[in-house]
């Protein structure tokens, strides 16, 4: 396939450093050094805080997929639209660096991206073929990571009653597959749809939907003491 073809399809035009050799640094860019540090420091802060972040770390460790920091994060300009990404082909965890400025929303796009390397860590998913496969990820991230909590909801002033968590994964899931694929809306969302409830059921590794950093911490407590928990059945 042509490589600029892929690129497009698989939505790598959004992370430049992504393209090899396409991708010049400017002498503005070099000079911004200060991004990528505070990029590291909050990425180092996130997985050393964060009760969504530790969780997922201490079960991929455990499922055999250790996570390095200097190895399987990667802080990058990225294009505006996106925050973050998970790299499959190189088992890597993209964080751009030009677009995450707050530490809380450091640790959501650590959270969310985590749970798509977690999902590849214990399942053969076919990221680039199978667009079912994709969303059930992009489901799980959605529903698992706190983007759809009700404090971020009421900050993006959506508000709703019923069922309005489902509403907001399902919504966001939609967005994720059209960023990095060029399908129509109608279908991204009919293969949301398709896979919507299983996926949203989900809740592995948290054994919950953690609606906020209390519920994560509790699903974390329980994760590192679950050894304890069954030998004493």
């Amino acid at each position: 396939m042509d490589q600029t073809k892929q690129d497009e399809e698989y939505g790598y035009d959004l992370f430049p450093e992504r393209n090899t050799g396409k991708h010049k640094k400017s002498l503005i860019r070099d000079s911004l050094f200060i991004f990528n540090h505070k990029c590291q420091v909050m990425l180092t802060f996130a997985m050393e805080t964060s009760p969504y972040a530790k969780l997922l770390l201490a079960a991929m460790k455990n499922s055999g997929c250790k996570v390095l920091k200097d190895r399987h994060f990667s802080c990058e300009d990225c294009d505006g639209t996106v925050s973050g990404g998970f790299d499959a082909a190189s088992s890597q965890i993209v964080l751009c660096q030009n677009n995450i400025h707050q530490q809380s929303h450091m640790n959501r796009v650590v959270t969310h991206e985590l749970i798509h390397a977690f999902d590849h860590c214990r399942a053969h998913v076919d990221w680039f073929n199978n667009f079912k496969h994709l969303a059930c990820s992009e489901i799980r991230a959605a529903n698992l990571s706190g983007d759809c909590s009700f404090s971020n909801e009421v900050a993006r002033f959506n508000f709703g009653l019923k069922e309005h968590h489902q509403e907001c994964v399902r919504g966001r899931a939609v967005r994720s597959i059209l960023a990095v694929r060029k399908i129509s809306r109608e279908e991204a969302q009919k293969i949301v749809d398709e896979v919507f409830d299983s996926c949203f059921n989900d809740h592995a590794p948290f054994g919950r939907i953690p609606h906020g950093n209390k519920d994560a911490k509790f699903a974390y407590r329980e994760y590192a003491n679950r050894d304890r928990y069954y030998a004493n059945l």
